[in-house]
């Protein structure tokens, strides 16, 4: 009983000791952190160099990046998901910010249901909203777009079929769902302005204009970066989107993305091995671009010493 009682009493004293209690802490990240991505990484690494089938893995080396340099599909998919990046860049980052600037103005009455009628679409499956996207965008003269664009008088249109009129729905749809979000996190930012900033430049005569380019853009600029970086990543990992709008890659590969395709390749061929190339090529395109980003804009920079 006493042993019992002892032991107990050092399990306490480890437990609540400052200098344990940190790292007790943290140990479920660190555990989920090196089940859920340390080890699939790791694993996914080994096999980009080995042709993997039912029951046989062979070693191939290089093989399967070699077949990558080689491969016209893959580069659709890439150029693909450059394309989708940058339409959602140029979108997701102005208009939210507008919003989340007329949000925190006095401008816009009833605030709280705008807000929710932003983010609602967020809380949104995406089965469901694809779905529903899917059948606006049929080719049949009844869907909504068709009628709609007959309004204009102009012929029905096969917008699933078509890369220009299948991107329009694919990035109508990611600025629909993510809107919202984006507006909240330039909120968030906007409120860690010091009011006392505009309130000293309205006394210098400064308009609303000058307001906004001198002091909210540059103080914002934490913000816009971290909303760059995970549109970057979101734009490079798009597939559900694609998959639920027209299948994997729609006719004639006019909308396959890299995940898609890696897709493609591992689950629909079995070919695992070269799957995993793909996505470690994936992965260093993704690293490559918010490494130069976030050099560009001054994140990454070390700072000088005054």
């Amino acid at each position: 009983m006493a042993k019992n009682i002892l032991g107990k009493n050092r399990v306490s004293e480890l437990l609540y000791n400052w200098k344990v209690a940190p790292y007790v802490f943290v140990l479920p990240f660190l555990l989920s952190f090196s089940i859920f991505w340390v080890y699939p990484l790791f694993s996914t690494v080994k096999m980009s160099f080995q042709d993997i089938l039912p029951g046989e893995v062979t070693w191939v080396g290089l093989d399967n990046f070699r077949k990558l340099l080689k491969d016209r599909t893959f580069f659709i998919a890439i150029g693909n998901s450059f394309l989708y990046m940058g339409l959602t860049i140029v979108l997701l980052i102005p208009f939210p910010m507008l919003f989340a600037v007329l949000m925190d103005s006095n401008f816009v009455k009833a605030k709280g249901v705008f807000k929710a009628i932003l983010y609602m679409p967020a809380l949104t499956s995406v089965v469901v909203s694809g779905t529903i996207f899917r059948l606006a965008f049929a080719e049949m003269p009844n869907s909504a777009m068709n009628q709609i664009i007959a309004l204009f008088g102009h012929e029905p249109i096969r917008w699933l079929g078509i890369k220009g009129p299948a991107f329009f729905a694919l990035v109508l749809i990611c600025c629909w769902r993510w809107t919202g979000v984006n507006m909240l996190y330039f909120l968030a930012g906007l409120k860690g302005i010091d009011t006392g900033l505009y309130e000293s430049a309205e006394i210098d005569g400064a308009t609303k204009m000058q307001k906004f380019w001198y002091i909210t853009l540059p103080l914002l600029n934490p913000t816009t970066i971290y909303v760059l970086t995970i549109s970057i990543y979101a734009g490079l990992s798009m597939f559900m989107e694609v998959f639920m709008l027209m299948g994997n890659g729609g006719p004639r590969n006019i909308a396959l993305t890299i995940v898609g395709y890696l897709y493609r390749r591992g689950i629909e061929r079995n070919q695992l091995g070269y799957a995993s190339a793909v996505g470690i090529v994936l992965l260093v395109i993704a690293l490559a671009i918010n490494t130069a980003q976030l050099t560009l804009t001054g994140t990454l920079r070390p700072k000088k010493e005054r």
